[in-house]
């Protein structure tokens, strides 16, 4: 009788950006499709981001003291149902803090995020499933 082989692992694939929408009014944007034609951005999200970029550049130093003061982890972090069982192994919480990306795997039932996380503040994107966000619902700030 063959063996059978364990199942692949699980890879996440976590998006490089999450999409927004703002609503401008028709001069601005005018104003926006005009330097688009003549040349100083290659379309509107080019433009979008740079002048997004450039305003949060002038505020570094406020951002750095802010993230700092706050305790928030910078960038993406991602957490695993293995990541939480063993944090609960450990009789430990956790309250998740990120500035940048969260994320819980699909493999996180609502029952171990409730049991193992206290507190999650994400200013940026938090991804999970709609299950495990309704079980901390009242911890998401």
């Amino acid at each position: 009788m063959p063996v059978k082989a364990p199942p692949p692992p699980v890879v996440l694939k976590t998006p490089e950006s999450e999409k927004i929408t703002i609503n401008m009014g028709f001069v601005d944007l005018g104003h926006i499709d005009l330097l688009v034609a003549e040349g100083f951005y290659s379309n509107r999200t080019d433009f979008i981001r740079t002048a997004i970029r450039t305003h949060l550049a002038s505020h570094t130093d406020v951002l750095r003291q802010a993230v700092s003061r706050k305790m928030l982890v910078l960038g993406l972090q991602s957490f695993s149902a293995a990541d939480l069982e063993a944090v609960r192994a450990a009789g430990q919480t956790l309250q998740i803090r990120v500035l940048g990306l969260a994320v819980l795997a699909p493999d996180v039932s609502p029952a171990l995020a409730g049991s193992v996380i206290d507190s999650i503040t994400v200013l940026g994107a938090f991804h999970a499933s709609p299950a495990v966000k309704a079980a901390l619902a009242g911890r998401i700030r």
